[in-house]
């Protein structure tokens, strides 16, 4: 029969309490002594087990060190210091399991948030399925309460969403037709249709839930320093303690040095800071990937930014359209059957335009060449046409001596311009503008406050264009007119001439040079595959004032692990001290020990509450 750790610390405990009365009512010590070996036992043998079990594998765990120190107690008869050794022990890693739980609560809250029920439509017939039996293009029934198992576009109804799940805030998002709706949400109010797009482990919470476990699992730096000490230090230990009976010929002496000596504490400080401040970034819709991401997070020194999607809006749209040889509407019909296949936010803001005021447009371009950093090459109705920035036009030879004045007037109010020609002529420029997120000034002062030492901007937009933004946003510096290529040649500049950097990015367009940053941050992983994929932290929602949050999590991070291994440190340390002294004992430095482990763990568990109001400070 197996019995609970709790039940085998109950049942011993019940022994040692027979034992002492025993001791103290009769004069029959043997019985007495019976019940506390028996405490031993009931208490001691899973720790042998353990022990074993290591063994087996070539490793020599605190389980052996404390299995030695309790056969040795029993064989020279110190019954109680058994019993209490092995007692102590089990209570500890009782309390240490309990209370790791508690670091482990938000994603256990995460996963109970999983769907588990799915009403759909199929032969039109309304049936209630597993989620995991829903299949791509089924019509998904939500009614209020109740939570939506796919991503997908609704295409009847309209509700109030609860989004917390995805993107840590618990305002309700109004959602209607055309619009995108993310498992794991649940509707407040009204009543959806959705269409599934993604289903399964596909959907946007599968993925961010498997992210965050797997993230839980990765250590940090420090975690792996430690494992490799502890690796080398028990043995070293042991090693000591024969050393010191050697010497002194005082077994009980050694064995509490093998006992206390252990670096129970040491090893746990680590991880159990990095669970806890994992848990509570994917709470706040902030993901971080790892323990080695959130050490890099709290060291950064320079943020480089994207503009477009990241400091903007990233909804740009047409504010003018100037034209030189032909009618505006067909020059903007030109633009945006041009413009079909890209996704950048400026084609949208074209494709937009055009669907509103001549409905949806069935052409496509016959050819379409991306020419990165620079723009289009299209062929229309047997014609080509170039539609891109200034870049693209000169390199094509085209003149724009004459539309420079009004362009460069465009640029000055912060407009971007996209120019449209044929192979031969200017036919004429739109201009559109983006707006700067509301929160972005903010973001930038607060950065700063953390202690960043540079703020830059990247981006493939204009001089002036860029000019603007930075001076608004209390930029640094910015880089405009960057392709791709160039964004990653600037950030190695940046990397190696003041440290480690971050590129903060929508996970699109600047995915190389996520990938090739110190740090990659994504903004609105949300709605972006790439995100999820490319960057090492992901903020779920398209609110960039979390980017303070998640730094200023990881540095309470950091210093909590700090915090932890100095105190376990300085614990282990004064308890060897104290036994080579004789003046801390089996039973009692065993006590103390455990205290470490679990007060360790306490101090990590207050990352929990990290960004609740009043309770920010760690």
């Amino acid at each position: 029969m197996r019995i609970s750790k709790g039940n085998r610390i109950a049942l011993s405990g019940i022994f040692i309490i027979i034992s002492f009365i025993l001791k103290n009512t009769t004069l029959d010590v043997m019985i007495a002594n019976i019940f506390m070996v028996n405490a031993a036992i009931v208490s001691g043998f899973p720790i042998v087990k353990s022990a074993f079990s290591a063994l087996r594998y070539g490793i020599v765990g605190i389980d052996a060190l404390v299995t030695l120190a309790v056969i040795g107690a029993l064989i020279i008869g110190e019954y109680w210091e058994a019993a209490a050794v092995t007692f102590l022990f089990m209570l500890g890693e009782y309390l240490e399991s309990k209370t790791l739980e508690k670091t482990r609560s938000s994603i256990k809250a995460l996963l109970d948030l999983a769907p588990n029920v799915s009403r759909v439509v199929r032969d039109g017939t309304e049936m209630e399925i597993s989620p995991d039996k829903v299949v791509k293009g089924d019509i998904v029934i939500v009614k209020p309460g109740e939570k939506i198992s796919v991503d997908g576009t609704v295409v009847e109804g309209n509700a109030y969403i609860n989004q917390s799940t995805i993107t840590g805030e618990s305002i309700p998002v109004d959602k209607g037709l055309e619009d995108t709706v993310y498992s794991g949400t649940i509707i407040e109010s009204g009543y959806l249709k959705i269409r599934a797009d993604r289903v399964g482990d596909d959907t946007t919470f599968a993925r961010i839930l498997e992210m965050v476990e797997e993230a839980q699992d990765k250590k940090a730096k420090t975690q792996k320093f430690l494992e490799v000490f502890s690796k080398y230090y028990t043995p070293s230990i042991i090693i000591l303690a024969i050393l010191l009976f050697f010497f002194s010929k005082d077994i009980v002496l050694s064995l509490t040095l093998l006992v206390i000596a252990c670096p129970g504490a040491l090893v746990i400080s680590t991880p159990v800071s990095i669970v806890a401040g994992i848990g509570n970034g994917a709470k706040h819709g902030v993901l971080i990937k790892g323990g080695e991401i959130m050490e890099k997070l709290g060291k950064i020194e320079v943020l480089a930014f994207d503009k477009t999607g990241t400091l903007t809006e990233g909804k740009p749209k047409v504010t003018r359209i100037k034209t030189f040889s032909m009618e505006e509407d067909e020059l903007l019909k030109i633009a945006a059957i041009g413009e079909t296949y890209s996704e950048h936010p400026l084609s949208r803001a074209i494709k937009s335009l055009a669907e509103e005021r001549f409905g949806s447009l069935n052409e496509t371009p016959e050819e379409s060449e991306i020419i990165i950093g620079e723009g289009l090459k299209v062929k229309i109705k047997d014609k080509e046409y170039l539609i891109g920035n200034r870049k693209l036009l000169l390199g094509n030879d085209i003149d724009i001596t004459e539309e420079e004045l009004y362009v460069r007037s465009e640029e000055d109010q912060g407009q971007t311009v996209i120019f449209v020609s044929d192979l031969k002529n200017m036919l004429g420029v739109i201009s559109i503008a983006d707006t700067v997120r509301e929160d972005a000034k903010k973001l930038i002062k607060n950065l700063k406050n953390q202690g960043i030492k540079k703020v830059v901007m990247l981006t493939g937009d204009n001089e002036r264009a860029a000019a603007q933004i930075s001076k608004e946003l209390g930029i640094d510096e910015y880089y405009p007119e960057l392709i791709p290529e160039k964004k990653v040649e600037r950030l190695e500049m940046l990397q190696r001439e003041f440290g480690p950097t971050a590129m903060v990015g929508d996970g699109v367009n600047d995915a190389p040079a996520l990938a090739l940053a110190d740090l990659g941050i994504a903004i609105g992983g949300a709605s972006t595959n790439v995100a999820m994929e490319t960057a090492d932290v992901v903020l779920m929602s398209d609110e960039i004032k979390k980017l303070s949050y998640a730094i200023g999590l990881s540095r309470a991070t950091v210093k909590n692990m700090k915090q932890n291994i100095s105190f376990a440190i300085i614990v282990a340390g004064t308890l060897i001290v104290g036994v080579l002294s004789k003046v801390v004992f089996l039973s009692a430095g065993m006590l103390i020990h455990e205290l470490s482990v679990l007060l360790v763990i306490i101090n990590a568990v207050r990352l929990l509450r990290y960004g609740d109001k009043g309770k920010s400070k760690v």
